[in-house]
């Protein structure tokens, strides 16, 4: 007769991060006042006091989660920036009004930051959502600088302002797309426009090469 397979003793830090992930997939369907500590834990297949446990509050956790998804997405700059695709190509992308809708869309990463920076009575989601905006800003200005690097962006480009005027862009996207007339046309032309500025003139020598 065949023995019924043992089940696997989670390790505490694989336990942790499974409510972080489970908890990331709550709160980007539901947002952080909807989504519920018991919902995570069903997911995970633990107690709700397994989650409260590891994390101590649903703030705690929130703010885990922001972290978390701050670390995936900086990773991605990042690895980005080291590689070889157009910074031009990148900025296109990551302007482009579909891309903003999905980066805002229920159940997206997005929707976490963007949740997080509404929270105004939770000091650590607060914190979170600061640190995970000032990351950003850092990520984007290694990529920018490495536009500007090379002669892709305009020479006079303050990288760093650069950075968090397109996080701004980005973090707004949702105001503009309810209070516009023609939200579509609206980001239409904010897309060209910010390219056209943060682009360097055609036929500029690159910014490698001597003069």
């Amino acid at each position: 007769m065949t023995e019924p397979a043992r089940r696997v003793r989670m390790s505490a830090s694989d336990r942790r991060e499974s409510i972080l992930a489970a908890a990331t997939e709550v709160f980007a369907e539901v947002g952080y006042l909807r989504g519920k500590t018991s919902t995570v834990a069903r997911r995970v297949g633990v107690s709700e006091p397994v989650v409260f446990q590891n994390f101590g509050t649903k703030a705690a956790l929130f703010a885990a989660v922001v972290d978390r998804a701050a670390d995936h997405v900086c990773h991605l700059l990042d690895r980005t920036t080291a590689s070889a695709v157009p910074v031009a190509v990148l900025l296109e992308t990551m302007l482009d009004p579909g891309h903003l809708d999905q980066v805002h869309s229920a159940g997206s990463v997005g929707a976490i930051f963007a949740d997080a920076a509404a929270v105004t009575d939770e000091p650590e989601i607060e914190a979170a959502a600061r640190r995970s905006t000032q990351r950003f800003a850092r990520s984007l200005t290694d990529l920018l600088d490495r536009g500007r690097a090379g002669g892709e962006l305009r020479p006079d480009l303050d990288v760093e302002a650069a950075a968090w005027w397109l996080l701004s862009l980005v973090a707004s996207q949702k105001f503009r797309r309810r209070t516009a007339a023609e939200p579509a046309a609206v980001e239409a032309k904010l897309a060209a426009g910010t390219l056209g500025f943060l682009l360097a003139p055609p036929g500029r020598k690159d910014a490698r090469e001597p003069a």
